[in-house]
């Protein structure tokens, strides 16, 4: 099974990419002594995003992966992998 064929993550890398450039200007916020009240709404927001991200992955992870496993290495290495994968949620 390739690896490839997650038609989720060009979205999880769009949500990736916005928070980046979200952490960013949060950098530029405590440079010009913004309030620490927008900061950390604003990391709170970064949080979220990456969040969501990674529910997504791990979401993609059981639907592509885990569901397929018996065209790839198989239920044992499914399970496996979901033991692996379960600990970040």
């Amino acid at each position: 099974m390739s690896h490839n064929a997650h038609t989720s993550h060009p979205a999880i890398i769009k949500r990736l990419n916005r928070a980046a450039g979200h952490l960013r200007s949060i950098v530029g916020m405590i440079e010009e002594e913004r309030p620490c009240v927008d900061i950390a709404q604003q990391l709170q927001a970064v949080e979220s995003a990456i969040a969501s991200a990674k529910r997504a992955l791990i979401n993609d992870h059981i639907d592509h992966c885990l569901v397929h496993a018996e065209e790839g290495e198989g239920p044992q290495h499914a399970i496996e992998q979901f033991r692996a994968i379960s600990k970040y949620w």
